[in-house]
């Protein structure tokens, strides 16, 4: 039935979202909370998100192959280096870190919940649809590395 969400909302956006939906419900639960927290897993955790995207997208733009998520059949070469011999999905996992600084930032535990959704959005409307297409472009390639490598990290 929802089959049709597959692939069409471009992950940023998700993170967007899911990052406008911490932010309302922290300030629903009262407010905007002062930076009082120790700072440094924020500041970790935002630079390896740079590391994490940023490597990912130079390690596809080497191989020439689309870095757009919406149209993972146009891929033309399985990327396997750099930080894709430790997630499949370095980029989103990039993306997570980000929303897990803003909710440190944010200093509530309803802000949590914007982390865990787009995990459960993307294993399942965009990461499992993506490896269905790697899967019939690339074979048994990219089943071994299924099996050497985790989806996440």
């Amino acid at each position: 039935m929802m089959r049709w969400l597959e692939c069409r909302i471009p992950p940023p956006l998700v993170g967007l979202t899911c990052a406008a939906l911490m932010a309302a419900l922290t300030w629903w639960r009262g407010g905007w909370p002062p930076p009082t927290a120790v700072q440094w897993p924020l500041w970790l955790l935002a630079g390896l998100a740079v590391l994490l995207d940023g490597g990912a997208v130079v390690a596809f733009v080497r191989r020439h192959t689309t870095v757009n998520p919406l149209t993972p059949q146009r891929s033309s070469v399985l990327v396997v280096s750099g930080f894709y011999r430790l997630s499949r999905n370095p980029m989103y996992l990039g993306m997570l870190c980000l929303l897990l600084a803003w909710a440190w930032w944010l200093q509530q535990w309803p802000a949590l919940l914007g982390p865990l959704l787009f995990v459960l959005w993307l294993n399942r409307f965009q990461i499992a649809p993506e490896e269905h297409a790697l899967l019939a472009l690339f074979g048994e390639d990219y089943a071994a590395y299924c099996r050497r490598v985790r989806r996440w990290c």
